[in-house]
């Protein structure tokens, strides 16, 4: 717990700690736990995931974690591509796909593997399976054709909002499915909405319609519910920048309350309320840069643990 909170922070006496829990059990087994490692250098942490991979073998936690922090690292997961390319024949390769794509030339050498799977001829593809591969396929070798191709069959069904990440990727190149992109703005789904918002931004550069749609996501009621796109509404705003300044005004509204987050309850709620500070705080500066700070932000509450939780000292 103490090594996590240090990693939290990005301190780097949190590094032997981790590498040790990392060769003999013992690093966070959820996804929110383990992205909260991600305030650290990604080099370092690349290398201490690798050793996770390497460990855990076939385990489901070892592999789903330390995966979705490789993803995080960018290309700094480059020293970890071989362990990582060994998960594509496994019920693992979708997020080993992601990772694949983010760390971008140095994995070129699975290119075909990923070919396969966009053509639904790798082991247990289906699914979403496809479009993770034409992506990742793309980021590898610098080709968007497969991309364009699969990604876009994927959106143009009205359906697949898996596809839309990756045109938002993709950007201008996408021009020819800006439509269905737009259409699926009105989707009943929230997640499929901020995606293809944000996709519409990438391709068109145009900011008008993707804004509210952004915005209508970010409640600043949100406990932390992974079901709901909130958090990466928010980040996208921020993306947006200047052109989404009418947001300007909730973000600094949430940053303004003492507390954020209900969940994850156990062990790092406090952590994950700090990252999602970190995105609100990242998110005005770029879209009202020099005004950050007159967001409240909360100063940092020191913690006890009690009962294997994390609490705030009372006041």
């Amino acid at each position: 717990m103490r090594a996590l909170a240090l990693a939290g922070t990005g301190d780097l006496r949190a590094l032997p700690a981790l590498h040790s829990l990392a060769e003999h059990g013992g690093l966070p087994y959820s996804r929110p736990e383990a992205r909260v490692m991600a305030a650290l250098p990604p080099a370092e942490l690349a290398a201490v995931m690798r050793t996770k991979l390497r460990r855990d073998r076939d385990g489901y936690h070892g592999n789903t974690t330390a995966l979705e922090v490789l993803a995080l690292c960018g290309s700094a997961a480059a020293l970890a591509v071989d362990d990582v390319a060994l998960r594509l024949d496994t019920p693992y390769a979708y997020d080993a796909m992601r990772v694949l794509g983010r760390t971008g030339p140095p994995a070129a050498a699975t290119a075909d593997r990923l070919a396969a799977y966009a053509a639904g001829r790798g082991q247990g593809a289906g699914g979403s399976y496809p479009r993770r591969a034409a992506w990742a396929h793309w980021k590898v070798t610098g080709d968007p054709a497969l991309a364009l191709d699969v990604c876009g069959t994927a959106v143009r069904s009205g359906t697949a909002s898996h596809g839309l990440p990756c045109l938002a990727d993709l950007g201008p190149l996408a021009a020819a499915h800006t439509t269905p992109v737009r259409y699926l703005m009105d989707s009943a789904g929230a997640w499929t909405r901020t995606y293809a918002a944000h996709a519409y931004w990438r391709i068109t550069g145009d900011p008008e319609p993707a804004v509210p749609v952004l915005l209508a996501e970010v409640d600043p009621a949100w406990d932390g519910d992974p079901a709901l796109p909130v958090r990466e509404a928010a980040r996208i705003l921020g993306q947006i920048g200047a052109p989404a300044v009418s947001a300007a005004p909730l973000l600094r509204r949430i940053l303004a309350q003492e507390e954020r987050l209900g969940r994850p309850w156990r062990g790092v709620r406090i952590l994950a309320d700090q990252a999602y500070v970190r995105t609100l705080t990242e998110a005005l500066e770029r879209i009202a840069p020099g005004t950050g700070a007159a967001a409240p932000a909360p100063a940092p509450v020191p913690a006890v643990r009690q009962r294997g939780v994390l609490v705030r000292w009372s006041k």
